[in-house]
């Protein structure tokens, strides 16, 4: 779960909502001078359900150990992130298996640092389990082979969807992350134009609260609107994971509306 801290809450937003957030985004994707994704159903059930296997965590959230902090997304123990996550893999691609590849990709890209698009990115405990994570990575990427032959899927066309299916998640991670009111903008690279090779970078500029500008500006229409669920967990100082759980589990969730503009 993503995890913000305010002055006197909690934000936290699961990942399955996060992901329906991505799953918007790539569902309006593509205006001006950013091509939109194709084929685009696979792409869009690649954004809606790449964290899925993250609710099966979630059932039974827990305090970052030895704090009162909400256990974020990066802090969660390798073993059991590997576990759900192919479990997660082998759902989607039930489903469609185009998308199923690329979510595959998104999970071993998160031990690889998206594929040197985010070097930074990792889970804190991955160096306490190279053999873990390295047969994760071998084992996924080799399916991912399998499944490129057997699908037909064009090199080029995969990295393009996997570069896609990343700026959707990192730009709904953003709005999952903080109430944007104002501030400092931010970049999101590499952003993919097109099916040509072409990328550049997403220029966030934060306007009023839930209120952003982006450009070049990716969506069909503008403003584009779109919603997160979250919840906000008034602080306390829990004095174990049940305590935690059942103010968690108390607070109602709220839908958030978010504008684009151009």
């Amino acid at each position: 779960m993503f995890v913000r801290e305010m002055d006197h809450a909690w934000q936290i937003v699961l990942q399955p909502d996060h992901g329906e957030l991505s799953g918007q985004l790539a569902a309006q994707w593509g205006g001006g001078a950013v091509e939109a994704p194709r084929p685009h159903g696979s792409v869009q059930v690649a954004a809606r359900r790449h964290d899925d296997g993250w609710a099966v965590w979630e059932r039974e959230p827990t305090l970052n150990p030895g704090t009162v902090r909400p256990t974020a997304f990066l802090e969660v123990a390798v073993p059991s992130h590997l576990t759900f996550y192919r479990a997660c893999i082998a759902a989607v691609a039930e489903q469609d298996p185009y998308a199923g590849l690329l979510v595959s990709m998104h999970g071993s890209g998160i031990y690889t640092g998206r594929y040197g698009t985010q070097p930074g990115l990792g889970l804190k405990q991955a160096a306490e389990h190279p053999e873990l994570v390295n047969g994760f990575v071998a084992e996924q990427e080799a399916w991912q082979e399998r499944q490129v032959a057997e699908l037909g899927v064009p090199e080029a066309e995969r990295w393009v969807n996997y570069k896609l299916l990343q700026v959707y998640d990192r730009l709904a991670v953003y709005f999952s992350l903080k109430d944007i009111e104002g501030g400092t903008s931010e970049t999101l690279a590499p952003l993919p134009l097109g099916y040509d090779g072409s990328e550049g970078e997403l220029l966030i500029e934060p306007i009023a609260p839930w209120h952003v500008r982006i450009s070049p500006f990716p969506f069909v229409e503008a403003p584009a609107r779109f919603s997160l669920v979250r919840r906000v967990v008034p602080k306390r100082e829990w004095a174990s994971n049940d305590e935690f759980r059942r103010d968690f589990f108390a607070t109602a969730p709220e839908r958030v509306q978010i504008t684009v503009d151009r």
